[in-house]
């Protein structure tokens, strides 16, 4: 694979970090976009995989409002508002990007650019496990997964405020944490079905804080971070 010299970053960004309730954050893609450059000039290239963010949620809103939604009509939904996402990332980075945006983690393109970006594949199947499968494919051995919490709890700490952090754990005991099951726009720090994929591929996840520039840099840089490290 050309530049395979490169070390590898896969990025799975949740489209809530990108579109917020108050809108498209402007200030935040500028400071995402500066770093990348900066870490492209030291030898990285990335995959990047956006979620589908309040632009999702917006639309899954109003048509639940009118019909009775299928599960697999909420699930389309989101995956658009991945796609739109996305299409506004590789706008972002049009000069170093791919052109056509991953929608297909089983599909190989011919990537020789510095970055990739990715959006929802199917119902069924979140962006996370897009990001698992796109590292495996690609001969990545971790996926940095940047959401709006900086770390995972044992609990959900807005409805137990016994719930306490966890910096390192296994795949068998944050499976426990969040479930089996697949649903669509669910709030879970990993989706449930990625983080199995995870597993059998024995990869790393780290789970942070997305607007936090800073750590984010000390995780790419191999240093200290506030975070969850998830492994086999």
């Amino acid at each position: 694979m050309p530049h395979s010299h490169k070390e590898l970053v896969v990025i799975s960004i949740g489209g809530s970090i990108v579109v917020p309730k108050t809108g498209i954050d402007i200030a935040y893609l500028k400071k995402f976009r500066k770093m990348i450059l900066a870490e492209i000039k030291k030898n990285k290239r990335f995959i990047i995989v956006i979620g589908g963010g309040q632009t999702a949620r917006e639309y899954q809103r109003a048509a639940n409002a009118l019909v009775r939604l299928d599960p697999e009509d909420v699930d389309w939904l989101g995956i658009h508002a991945t796609r739109m996402n996305g299409h506004l990332l590789r706008a972002l980075f049009r000069d170093i990007a791919l052109p056509a945006i991953n929608k297909d983690p089983r599909k190989t393109m011919r990537w020789v650019e510095p970055v990739m970006i990715a959006a929802g594949w199917k119902p069924g199947w979140s962006t996370d496990y897009v990001a698992v499968s796109l590292a495996q494919k690609y001969g990545a051995h971790r996926v940095l997964n940047l959401t709006n919490i900086d770390m995972v709890y044992d609990a959900d700490p807005a409805k137990n405020k016994n719930a306490k952090s966890v910096r390192d754990i296994c795949w068998k005991d944050f499976r426990k944490i969040v479930g089996d099951v697949w649903s669509p726009g669910a709030n879970a720090p990993f989706d449930p079905v990625a983080s199995k994929l995870a597993e059998k591929y024995t990869m790393d996840v780290i789970i942070a804080k997305g607007t936090d520039i800073k750590n984010v840099n000390a995780i790419l840089h191999g240093k200290k971070y506030i975070g969850t490290l998830i492994h086999i």
